[in-house]
């Protein structure tokens, strides 16, 4: 946990002398991967972050994007991989926490959380059952005390994550644009710091995110508590609104020594602070570890000698410390002092601008051989192997996740988790539409392609709901970046997202790198998770419940693209095979057509198709509104296909469309107008999910048995094993 030694070298070339320990401190935290994204960020610039409606300012540590009326909404993800890969409540508890307070720093008062959550097999592994149950509710625990909605997210099962976690949380805010915090300080300015107590936990936790998982190092995890950030949330949303603050920062990775520096590098200002003034859990720390505990439920907050009795007193009034640490200079130096004694001065460019890298790259050698497909048993039962995929881990309702978390707390929730993308309503009349998406298994097998379906299929949830998307978070997650073959499959992701954005015109707003994301067991696979937020100006696609005779059509071409497919890995459990590819044109295309068919109303409910396939795809409608359906193959539109092919393929840009049988002309008239791929390949009634090609029966399932399978399969493996 301290810099390289060429790292040593150059910090000792900048500032002319040999650096103190607590210098070193300081350095080693910000100029870990965790904080400075030395390996990524020359790259991270080829995605497109402007837009007509982003705002950008100094020092925000949420994208703001401008939804009109004078309102704002921001948004952010963070992770909390290796925290919770050891201790997994605490973990993924203090990654809400730390994502709430980046909403909070831009000035916005959150209103929803996401979770995307990654395990090993928890069929065969204990320890991952043990990680699953216990970070859920750690995401529960802390959500639901703050009174925020956790309101979507995704769960996904692979042996890659073996002995490890990926906790990814996303958050939303919302708020009048006149109250955003505009950054800014000037000489004399004081710098607070306000919330918890500064403690021993999380000591070293920036640099212990930065390589991979060998030990569990306990003292790296931070301590959460809920109910000290719900009181933060009110005393500085309520600071704000008395225009007490004029720059604001989140006590994350590194602690001080980052929200210190970057405080200064972002406003082009210098910062004196003294580490005996900072409020303490524990009496005897030393000032080097004050300077890089992550305790959590703290912010540093720029405000002027006038303003800060107001301040002070409504600190006093929710109970929450704050203590004046240091005053804003004008000489670009983050000065650390304790009394009198200089124990740190450094150049704020220095420590906030670590060099980055350039790492080399290079085509893995495993995906050489990895489009080849081999020839399976054929299946005799696929009523049997539709059922062994409705239990199966990342297909099985996630309603055991869900269900613990407060996701209609707060008034806004209009479509709950459970469907495509969840919707909040929305002050201005508007209502906002939000998404999370990861798929590792086509990321691995093809991970341009598959970083770009992750984000095509954020986009088609929340364009079920009537949303135009409006932006996208992502959140990079690879191995060690010293690997060229680990660094190669971070490029890809990237270019794919980066060409996806631009043809869509959706800016980047905000995002996250985690990398080192190994054990001793190896990398995980290639793990982008994208979130996608979407606007609707009129009123949200809510499901409505099907009814006998409604009609189903496909949106969408099904093509011959099984490589990870749950079919593929976990039926006949082979890794390979062409993964989906997708036709920016056609989705393009597909995406208006769904829009303008929402704005007709005359649809009953839109679901997109992915993991799984058609035919999970259709269970899911038949499952959630306790009706059968009977669907014919050969009316899916796209190429002639095997039986297995036509109902488990996971191609892109596909969506199910449910409508009342009387709409069927107005429906086809609006689908041709837009020269798009569709067909009428069914419709509901009965008590049976069924497939038919011509006069064979292919599925022949009961609802009720397969809905009892879907809905508990997954929570009796959690709890029963």
């Amino acid at each position: 946990m301290s810099l390289e030694s060429h790292e040593l070298s150059e910090l000792k070339s900048k500032i002319g002398r040999n650096p103190t320990s607590t210098e070193l401190q300081i350095v080693s935290a910000e100029w870990s991967e965790h904080c400075s994204y030395k390996s990524s960020k020359k790259h991270l610039k080829m995605l497109p972050m402007a837009g007509p409606l982003v705002i950008n300012e100094k020092g925000y540590d949420s994208g703001v994007l401008d939804v009109g009326g004078g309102y704002v909404v921001t948004a952010h993800i963070e992770s909390h991989n290796h925290p919770s890969a050891v201790e997994p409540f605490g973990g993924a508890a203090t990654g809400v926490g730390g994502v709430i307070r980046d909403i909070l720093s831009a000035g916005t008062r959150p209103i929803a959380i996401f979770d995307g959550l990654r395990f090993g097999n928890i069929e065969k592994d204990q320890q991952a059952r043990w990680l699953f149950k216990n970070a859920v509710s750690g995401v529960a625990a802390y959500g639901n005390c703050l009174g925020i909605p956790t309101i979507g997210g995704e769960v996904e099962f692979d042996e890659c994550y073996q002995n490890y976690a990926l906790v990814d949380v996303a958050a939303i805010g919302f708020g009048k644009k006149e109250n955003l915090i505009k950054n800014h300080a000037k000489k004399g300015d004081l710098v607070v710091l306000l919330g918890g107590s500064t403690g021993r936990d999380g000591i070293g936790g920036s640099q212990f995110a930065s390589d991979s998982l060998e030990s569990e190092d306990r003292s790296a995890v931070q301590i959460p508590d809920p109910f000290i950030e719900k009181l933060i949330i009110e005393a500085v949303l309520e600071a704000r609104n008395e225009k007490l603050i004029h720059a604001m920062k989140d006590l994350g990775g590194g602690g001080l020594s980052c929200a210190v520096s970057e405080t200064a590098d972002a406003l082009d200002i210098g910062i004196e602070m003294d580490v005996g003034k900072v409020h303490l859990r524990e009496s005897d720390m030393h000032p080097d570890e004050i300077m890089v505990s992550e305790s959590q439920e703290r912010m540093l907050i720029v405000t002027d000698k006038i303003k800060l009795k107001k301040l002070e007193s409504i600190c006093k009034k929710f109970h929450i410390e704050c203590s004046v640490i240091g005053h804003v200079t004008t000489d670009s130096q983050m000065r650390v002092k304790k009394g009198t004694k200089i124990l740190a001065n450094l150049p704020t460019d220095v420590v906030a601008n670590a060099t980055l890298l350039d790492l080399p790259s290079k085509y893995p050698e495993y995906l050489k051989t990895i489009e080849t497909e081999k020839k399976f048993k054929s299946i005799s039962d696929y009523s049997k192997t539709l059922m062994q995929l409705l239990a199966s881990p990342n297909i099985a309702s996630k309603i055991w996740v869900y269900g613990q978390y407060d996701h209609e707390v707060g008034i806004r929730t209009v479509v709950k988790p459970g469907s495509d993308a969840s919707v909040l309503r929305l002050d201005n009349g508007k209502f906002l539409s939000a998404k999370i998406d990861g798929n590792p298994k086509h990321c691995y097998i093809n991970p341009r392609e598959g970083a770009i379906g992750c984000f095509e299929e954020a986009c088609r949830n929340v364009v079920c709901t009537g949303a135009k998307p409006i932006g996208m978070l992502d959140h990079l997650q690879f191995g060690n970046p010293k690997d060229p073959e680990i660094f190669w499959t971070f490029l890809e992701s990237l270019k794919g997202l980066t060409d996806f954005a631009k043809y869509f015109e959706i800016p980047c707003v905000g995002g996250k790198v985690s990398l080192y994301n190994e054990t001793p067991a190896g990398p995980i696979k290639p793990t982008p998770v994208i979130g996608v937020l979407g606007l609707i100006d009129k009123k949200p696609l809510v499901p409505q419940k099907i009814s006998e005779n409604d009609c189903l059509v496909i949106i969408g071409a099904t093509k011959d693209e099984m490589g990870g497919s749950e079919y593929f890995e976990y039926i006949h459990k082979f890794v390979g095979g062409k993964c989906p590819v997708v036709d920016f044109s056609e989705s393009k295309k597909n995406m208006t057509a769904v829009l303008d068919v929402i704005g007709a109303q005359i649809l009953k409910s839109a679901h997109d198709c992915s993991k799984g396939g058609l035919a999970v795809a259709v269970s899911e409608l038949c499952m959630q509104n306790m009706i059968g359906c009977k669907i014919s193959l050969e009316k899916i539109p796209g190429d002639k296909l095997d039986v297995d092919r036509a109902l488990f393929s996971e191609s892109h840009s596909r969506y199910l469309l449910t409508f009342e049988k009387k709409n069927l002309k107005k429906l086809e008239i609006l689908l041709k107008k837009n020269k798009i791929s569709f067909g009428i390949i069914g419709h509901f009634g009965g008590d049976k999910i069924q497939f038919v090609s011509g006069t064979n029966s292919i599925i022949d399932l009961r609802v009720d048995k397969a809905q009892k399978t879907w809905l508990n399969s997954l929570r009796d493996l959690v709890l029963h094993g």
